[in-house]
């Protein structure tokens, strides 16, 4: 009789345990539910900065003629700060007028690229013209006057703030092995989240019934 009494509790028993587990799984389905949107949105994010600097740095140029440089100094500040990039485009060197802010290869030492305000334009007797140029930071202006080589100078057009720096960041090893595992990794917790909040189908057994 006893064993009769057993076989009979059983299933309900089950019942139970399923209940508490569905109740476990509500209790912590609205947590869950923000942890994933919230993986989402930073994953998503992610995406289309990647896309955005993509788009910018390797196919702009390509179709519009631009070039980018990531701005080292601060000799610029603050309309060009360290770590902005910094966006220009190439004119005719007779353009250039006095206030505007180019891109080119200083004439001394080693030659680098600095971008500098003109204060001073001078046309050479060959025709070719010669820039003085100051730093808006500095206090005086560069102890150089630069003759611009080709037909052409990259003149400053626009400054995205920041972006340098996110490139370079992006580039260090720790943050591209992040970025490499981190989203699929995402994508994973994601989906099993979605799977551990869903409700298990109601269905009673059939011992239950026949109680």
């Amino acid at each position: 009789m006893s064993a009769a009494i057993d076989f009979a509790q059983t299933p309900v028993q089950g019942s139970v345990r399923s209940r508490h587990a569905t109740g476990f799984r509500a209790g912590f389905g609205p947590v869950v539910c923000v942890l994933r949107r919230s993986l989402s949105f930073l994953a998503t994010g992610a995406l289309v900065l990647a896309a955005v600097a993509f788009l910018m740095l390797a196919v702009g140029p390509r179709l519009f003629g631009y070039q980018t440089s990531t701005m080292l100094t601060g000799s610029m500040s603050p309309l060009i700060n360290p770590g902005d990039v910094l966006v220009t485009r190439p004119v005719p060197a007779n353009d250039i007028r006095v206030g505007d802010v180019i891109t080119y290869h200083i004439p001394i030492e080693d030659l680098r690229v600095e971008t500098h305000r003109v204060t001073e334009v001078v046309t050479n007797a060959d025709g070719s013209i010669a820039v003085r140029t100051k730093g808006d930071a500095n206090n005086g202006v560069d102890p150089w006057l630069a003759t611009i080589s080709g037909s052409t100078v990259d003149r400053h057009v626009l400054t995205v703030p920041h972006l340098g720096q996110v490139i370079r960041a992006v580039r260090e090893p720790l943050v591209l092995n992040t970025l490499m595992y981190g989203a699929p990794a995402i994508l994973v917790v994601g989906m099993l989240a979605s799977i551990w909040i869903k409700k298990p189908e109601q269905t009673a057994p059939a011992a239950e019934k026949n109680a």
